[in-house]
């Protein structure tokens, strides 16, 4: 079974309710229709039924009784969502009356839901930036107890036949710490990893990426990833990581036997720390438009419980993906 049937497969299992705040956009209704009809999830659209029907009728679909719908305007909970937002957000200086306008926002209200436990987490960012997204989900649904970084990643699919590797991988952050110090690198990495066993259950393999393997070059950007590598093993010396590393030596274990990085990746990694978010954003996309991986993301890690950011650009193909991926991240946040 390849590794995206996998995560589908147990998000049916899991059958968690995934909130869409995104309800007029096109990508997210034929998402939302299939995602109800082969039960990767309970679907809740944010947004007046009716409307969201005759959208649907629009578009040639049939909006599946299994969906609920929230309407922000009239929903039964929409004061005790207000009160939530209110108690969040009074230090700084949001007043009861901004809070009544601001949790009538489609993503707010989608993000107070899954805070609230009246769903489980939230996909949105079809229409939306990143900045928003992100910004709402730590307002709102707040960091994970322990942590207060929130980073990102994407999962890198490999399942073509010319790909000279098959399965899937992580590639982060691509999309949210732009310059990690040695401490965040490190703490995104044990992140990562965690992110990895959730989705896969595969066994994590840390390669904490640069333009140098094990002092082969000396500059202050080298010396960050070293930094990061000894506070990663210092935390958790369970995890297998390996770096400062060049991308060739994480991924072939020819050259990584050559440039005497064999043990303990031997080429085989699974996880990809970039030294920042250049990095990490440009190396994504090449191994999805040259190399034709398939890239879901970006996937946050360390909220307390899920919320994922989708690209602007995206397809309702990645939107049923990341409902997928969203359901598989509820247990790991209890």
């Amino acid at each position: 079974m390849k590794p995206l049937e996998k995560i589908m497969a147990a998000a049916k299992r899991l059958n968690k309710k995934i909130v869409l705040p995104e309800a007029d956009d096109p990508r997210i209704l034929e998402a939302a229709c299939k995602a109800a009809g082969m039960g990767l999830a309970r679907i809740v659209l944010v947004g007046n039924r009716e409307k969201i029907a005759a959208r649907c009728k629009q578009l040639g679909l049939s909006l599946p009784e299994a969906i609920e719908t929230e309407d922000p305007q009239i929903s039964p909970l929409l004061s005790e969502l207000i009160a939530l937002y209110f108690k969040l957000r009074k230090h700084k200086g949001i007043t009861e009356e901004d809070a009544a306008r601001i949790a009538r926002e489609p993503h707010v209200f989608a993000a107070l839901m899954v805070k609230a436990g009246h769903a489980d987490g939230t996909v949105g960012g079809a229409h939306h930036s990143t900045a928003d997204m992100v910004r709402t989900a730590i307002q709102v649904i707040g960091p994970a107890p322990g942590t207060r970084l929130v980073s990102s990643f994407f999962l890198m699919l490999m399942e073509a036949d010319h790909h000279p590797k098959k399965g899937a991988f992580i590639f982060c952050d691509p999309a949210l710490v732009v310059d990690p110090n040695p401490g965040e690198l490190s703490k995104i990495a044990i992140a990562a990893a965690h992110s990895y066993d959730v989705l896969t259950g595969e066994t994590p393999r840390i390669a904490m990426l640069s333009f140098a393997t094990r002092g082969s070059a000396s500059h202050p950007s080298v010396d960050k990833v070293e930094a990061a590598v000894k506070l990663l093993k210092l935390n958790r010396p369970d995890l297998l990581v390996d770096g400062p590393i060049q991308f060739d030596a994480a991924f072939v274990p020819e050259i990584a036997r050559a440039k005497g990085a064999g043990e303990p990746l031997g080429g085989e990694a699974n996880i990809f720390i970039f030294p920042n978010l250049e990095a990490g954003n440009i190396g994504y996309k090449i191994a999805e438009r040259i190399g034709c991986a398939t890239a879901v993301g970006p996937v946050l890690q360390g909220l307390a419980k899920p919320a994922n950011d989708l690209s602007r650009g995206c397809s309702a193909a990645d939107v049923l993906d990341m409902i997928a991926v969203t359901a598989c991240q509820v247990d790991a946040h209890l």
